[in-house]
């Protein structure tokens, strides 16, 4: 299960990852704390932070792919690390000294989204780097662990720094305090133990050329695709869990916080169950996204709280199993001068539908109550699956007639 934490360089980045991981989500907490704190509880301004900090991925994620084919991948993390550092950093001054207005915010999740667009995909990317293709869905596995252990830890230790420390600035200092971890595993990694790929000088039609090698290739067309299908209505179960919680089960602050445990701790499960496995196959990928599907309608037709709860963890681990099956998938699959590239294109599916479908989940819950959209989330989940497969070999079978007619003449 942990076999990649016995490559040095890795063990560090891992070890780094787990603090910054957290201070990631204090800082999250804390930030929507204090839009909320500045403009006296707008939910309108909570969410155009959070639209402003995914915008930039939507829009250049795939120009940030291509940076990281083209220059050397450690050098772009300690940047972007340093400068996440500074930005957290900055707001926590202006918070502690009572000069931070909303702007401030809006201003800081635009730039960490323009920083992330290029240190997303370059991060991914390097994994492969550190571990080696045979070890990589392992690691991939086990980042996943760490990020949804942070997930279940980070929210509940910001509250209640909130509330001894009294306020939100100093939530961010300790996040800044927090990527000095990352940066220093990231600067005293053994160089000679890496594989780093050979940087891509710079040409014209790279992004193209992306695009046209994914579609090419039928083992990563239907992850990249089924991802995006997934990632639609899995970006917005957390909003679901709020209103099942809410408006249909009668819970209170702390009940709510429950569930989001409960799930939180399934997807943690689900990363450690994906870490025991040596190779993560298309039948994993399946069954992952088949099962989020149908435990997301089991969770609205679920009739009591508690069975609610139990139900949360299955669904959990079946969410990040895809999650995990897909990105292990695509990044074996890709040739090293092209990863950066790819993985821009994978974050860009995997984040870009979240704008389509919580709207839409939103709306079908205001129409017909929780339950139903829930229901038919997860109802869309299973018929994405299938658009995902059939898409993949209709394209498949059309990009293949061109070359079998070339063949021919």
């Amino acid at each position: 299960m942990f076999r990649s934490l016995k490559v040095r360089n890795y063990r560090m980045f891992a070890a780094g990852g787990i603090v910054s991981n957290v201070g990631t989500w204090l800082q999250r907490t804390a930030q929507d704390w204090l839009v909320l704190d500045l403009t006296h509880g707008s939910a309108a301004a909570l969410g155009t932070a959070t639209a402003l900090q995914f915008l930039p991925m939507l829009l250049f994620g795939m120009f940030g792919g291509v940076l990281a084919d083209r220059y050397t991948k450690r050098p772009i993390l300690i940047a972007a690390q340093s400068l996440m550092a500074t930005l957290a950093l900055t707001i926590g001054v202006l918070t502690m000294t009572g000069a931070a207005q909303v702007w401030h915010v809006y201003v800081m999740a635009f730039l960490l989204g323009m920083i992330s667009c290029v240190e997303v995909p370059t991060r991914q990317a390097f994994v492969v780097e550190m571990v080696g293709r045979q070890d990589l869905p392992n690691a991939i596995a086990l980042n996943s662990s760490i990020f949804n252990l942070a997930r279940v830890v980070g929210p509940a230790l910001a509250g209640v720094l909130i509330y001894v420390l009294g306020g939100t600035g100093p939530i961010f200092l300790i996040n800044a305090l927090t990527f000095g971890a990352v940066i220093s595993s990231l600067i005293f990694m053994r160089k000679s133990e890496l594989n780093p790929a050979a940087p891509v000088p710079r040409a014209k039609g790279q992004l193209r050329e992306g695009l046209r090698y994914v579609i090419q290739r039928e083992e990563l067309l239907m992850p990249v695709l089924l991802i995006g299908f997934v990632s639609m209505f899995s970006q917005s179960f957390s909003m679901s869990i709020a209103l099942m919680a809410r408006q249909e089960f009668g819970a209170g602050a702390s009940s709510f916080g429950l569930a989001s445990s409960m799930f939180a701790v399934g997807a943690l499960g689900g990363a450690l169950l994906a870490a025991r496995r040596a190779r993560l196959s298309r039948k994993v990928l399946m069954a992952g996204a088949l099962g989020f599907g149908l435990f997301q309608i089991a969770t609205g037709l679920a009739p009591f709280y508690p069975v609610y709860l139990l139900l949360l963890i299955p669904t959990g681990i079946a969410l990040i199993t895809i999650n995990t099956a897909a990105n292990a998938s695509v990044q074996i699959a890709t040739s090293p001068d092209m990863r950066g590239r790819v993985m821009g294109i994978y974050m860009l599916v995997f984040t870009g539908g979240a704008p389509l479908g919580a709207p839409l989940i939103g709306w079908l819950s205001e129409l017909g109550g929780p339950r139903t959209g829930v229901i038919l989330s997860g109802v869309l989940v299973l018929v994405g699956t299938g658009l995902a497969v059939l898409m993949t070999r209709l394209i498949s079978a059309r990009v293949a007639k061109p070359a079998t007619a070339l063949a021919v003449a």
